[in-house]
């Protein structure tokens, strides 16, 4: 008897299991980001710009800040770090795929919408985590010494979670409907003003009566969070339920209106 008679080979067709097409998709994007110079500049050039910019120079300018520039400053472009490559790296990105074709193809597969967002979002936190070692490095540097405790450190974590949920689905909502040439500039012109005054860096109350409408966006809930984290050792529910909030309604929105090409 021949060995085909005891095996079966007939075809199987189907897709993979969809953590299997998750974690492919997610290491593909995180091959992009870390080969993409702009993406690098975002991520982490200018975060460390702002933070050393920022603990020089909080003296000489007269900041109010109720903590050592370092100390309350180093939170903030953790979050600024965040949110520069979960919404602007995400935005852009996937505006030039679109218009090159890419998402088209990853369409035509059996990859869901949900699966590409989880992809982008597993992709982008290990970025997020290299990140926050060279930020870290650079505020030690400069004489930041967080005591944030076992608390803390998880209210970061979740904070970081659930940023980065918020800002990839609002990058992905912002870059589905737009040309890529007009999502390249929205998300740029929206980094600059939520960096300007979306109490990110700087906490809410440095925005006098701005600062009660800056905390509920999706920047000033994760600059409040990641703050209170580091300075006070806990978690900021108020914040956290904001950002969840947003990632819902982005997320729903996103997964009606985006356009594959």
């Amino acid at each position: 008897m021949s060995l085909a008679g005891h095996l079966d080979l007939s075809p199987a067709p189907g897709a993979a299991p969809l953590a299997t097409q998750v974690r492919a998709q997610a290491a593909m994007e995180l091959r992009l980001l870390l080969r993409n110079g702009e993406q690098l500049l975002l991520a982490v050039v200018i975060p460390v710009l702002v933070l050393v910019a920022g603990v020089v120079g909080a003296d000489r300018i007269g900041l109010d800040l109720a903590h050592r520039a370092v100390d309350e400053l180093t939170p903030g472009v953790l979050a600024l770090a965040i949110l520069s490559t979960s919404f602007t790296s995400v935005a852009i990105a996937t505006g030039f795929e679109r218009r090159y074709g890419v998402l088209k193809r990853l369409g035509a597969t059996p990859l869901p919408r949900a699966g590409l967002l989880a992809a982008k979002v597993v992709a982008l936190l290990v970025v997020e985590a290299i990140q926050v070692v060279v930020l870290s490095c650079v505020a030690l540097l400069l004489g930041w010494s967080p005591t944030p405790g076992v608390v803390g450190v998880l209210a970061f974590v979740l904070a970081a979670v659930a940023g980065t949920a918020a800002f990839v689905s609002l990058g992905l909502l912002l870059a589905g409907t737009l040309r890529a040439e007009a999502t390249l500039a929205a998300a740029n012109l929206i980094y600059l003003l939520l960096l300007a005054g979306g109490a990110v860096v700087l906490p809410s109350s440095s925005y006098g009566g701005f600062g009660e409408v800056a905390r509920w966006l999706p920047s000033g809930a994760l600059g409040d969070a990641v703050r209170r984290a580091f300075l006070d050792g806990a978690l900021d529910g108020r914040a956290l339920v904001c950002l969840f909030l947003w990632a819902a309604a982005a997320g729903l929105l996103t997964a009606r209106t985006f356009k594959w090409e």
